[in-house]
């Protein structure tokens, strides 16, 4: 059936700090229920930076670790801890998957970004002419990858300050997307482009929802909790398509669950409906 399985290899776990409302646990359960990996766990693990080396060591020794998960603020920290780390998560600066192989390497890969266009897919996007971007930070880098992949033309990053705009530049020149960039205060400009993506904390946007127009593109806010947002709401209330942050969560942790498992097809459909049930109930 895979290759990970056969060996007994069954931990894996998501770091980060803070970790406990992580959904990660909840999709990655999911899936092991639905392929049969009986004598798989999956948990969390609060970590920061400085107790970073320590854990993977950990792992290592404990053996039967298969992969980690890796939240804020660890997927640019880790990096110089692994033995290899693929074109994409290099390519962003960012690794949010190690797997453990199976003669003692450290691999570090990065979901996020085939995850959002898997995302996009799925809701109908496969191209568009031009995109915006909300926000500058790490997530922003992601969307610009996944952006070299989908858009055609121009991708206008609307950002708070000088610094965080040079940044968006230099993401840009590194992944081959032409960049533009304007102060966030003309921030409800994004909403004329076939696709603006939402990469700011919550409660950021909030203020925008006014300004969505009569006929929008598609928005992928990448929020998952609370959801909707108040801009995703007023998105689809105007007719336009909407892509959300569960959406990414699910797809980047199918291909998590693929690396470290080593099954072909992790069942994205009950996936997400675990990871839908698990929202649900955080809800008041």
């Amino acid at each position: 059936m895979n290759t990970h399985h056969s060996r007994g290899r069954r931990r894996a776990a998501v770091l980060g700090s803070p970790v406990e409302h992580s959904l990660s646990p909840v999709l990655h359960r999911a899936a092991y229920a639905e392929l049969g990996l009986d004598g798989w766990e999956y948990d969390r693990r609060e970590t920061d930076e400085a107790a970073l080396p320590g854990r993977l060591e950990e792992c290592e020794a404990q053996g039967g670790w298969a992969g980690l998960s890796l939240t804020m603020p660890l997927k640019r920290a880790v990096i110089p801890l692994l033995d290899e780390v693929s074109e994409v998560a290099a390519s962003v600066e960012a690794v949010n998957t190690v797997v453990f192989t199976e003669d003692g390497r450290r691999v570090g890969d990065n979901t996020d970004v085939p995850g959002m266009v898997a995302a996009l897919r799925e809701r109908g996007v496969e191209r568009v002419e031009s995109a915006a971007v909300l926000g500058a930070g790490a997530t922003a880098s992601s969307a610009l990858a996944a952006l070299a992949r989908v858009c055609d033309g121009e991708v206008t990053a609307y950002v708070r300050g000088a610094a965080r705009a040079g940044e968006m530049r230099e993401w840009g020149r590194r992944l081959g997307v032409a960049v533009r960039t304007a102060d966030w205060t003309d921030a409800a400009r994004a909403f004329t482009a076939p696709l603006v993506i939402a990469t700011t904390p919550a409660g950021s946007t909030d203020a925008l929802a006014g300004a969505v127009p009569e006929a929008p593109g598609v928005l992928f806010d990448v929020l998952y909790d609370p959801w909707p947002t108040a801009l995703a709401a007023a998105w689809a209330a105007r007719g336009g398509r909407v892509v959300g942050g569960l959406d990414l969560l699910v797809h980047q942790a199918v291909l998590q669950v693929e690396l470290m498992t080593g099954c072909e097809k992790a069942p994205l459909a009950a996936m997400r409906a675990a990871g839908e049930a698990a929202l649900a109930a955080r809800r008041p």
